[in-house]
């Protein structure tokens, strides 16, 4: 799979972009027809088509990130966590060596929904100047549901769903195995997941419907997202 950029120093001389993006993935169980790098996978593949759609300095992806929810979830192994404070430290690096770089604008293209630190992180970020944007939000990712069709929601497709499902099939079909069709788990109402974790609410590391998902929403829920990603850079560089 090709997740980094192959640009050289030259050709960003030559592009001379003002914005940075940031991939941020996890690694972690996303059940039995997913691998673990998935949210890796899909946030580079954002990152990516962002970056060509408006010619910014892509940057390689965060691979670990904050999936302590997932842990310990029986039968499913292999999740690695980093804690909230290393995420934060990692990003700050990251800007204060891209500003001597003369890049003072970064965009974070988020793959993990349980990263909740990076809105933190943004939000801090921007209180004397835009300088930090997270892409996408629910906004982005309920109009890229609709654009595609999709049957299900961001709130009930949460993880290894529809979505995430079909995104893989779109872009890297060899990674999705054959028994996202019989993988539908369904736990719409999640009260304590912040204390029981995924392991309170699913059994075979999924909620959501990935029966339903396709490669041609996929290829049109990124579509749409390329398209979302305009305002938002408009309103950090404004």
């Amino acid at each position: 799979m090709d997740l980094l950029t192959s640009a050289t120093a030259a050709d960003e001389a030559r592009r001379n972009a003002r914005v940075a993006i940031l991939p941020v993935g996890s690694f972690e169980q996303h059940g039995e027809h997913l691998p673990l790098a998935t949210d890796t996978v899909i946030a580079c593949t954002i990152a990516a088509r962002i970056a060509e759609t408006y010619d910014l300095l892509l940057l390689p992806p965060i691979t670990l990130s904050c999936s302590h929810e997932h842990e310990g979830l029986p039968g499913y192994p292999g999740t690695v966590s980093i804690s909230a404070s290393t995420l934060i430290n990692v990003i700050d690096d990251i800007r204060t060596s891209l500003a001597r770089s003369g890049i003072t604008k970064l965009a974070l293209v988020n793959g993990h929904g349980g990263n909740y630190v990076l809105s933190n992180i943004a939000q801090q970020a921007n209180v004397e100047d835009r300088r930090v944007l997270l892409f996408p939000g629910r906004d982005d990712w309920s109009a890229a549901r609709a654009h595609a069709g999709a049957v299900t929601t961001n709130h009930d497709d949460m993880h290894g769903g529809e979505m995430e499902t079909s995104i893989l099939l779109h872009t890297h079909p060899e990674l999705v195995g054959d028994t996202y069709a019989d993988a539908d788990h369904e736990a719409n109402n999640r009260p304590h997941l912040l204390v029981t974790g995924m392991k309170g609410y699913t059994i075979n590391g999924i909620i959501g419907r990935p029966s339903e998902a396709t490669a041609a929403k996929g290829r049109a829920a990124l579509d749409s997202l390329a398209a979302s990603f305009a305002d938002h850079l408009k309103t950090i560089n404004s």
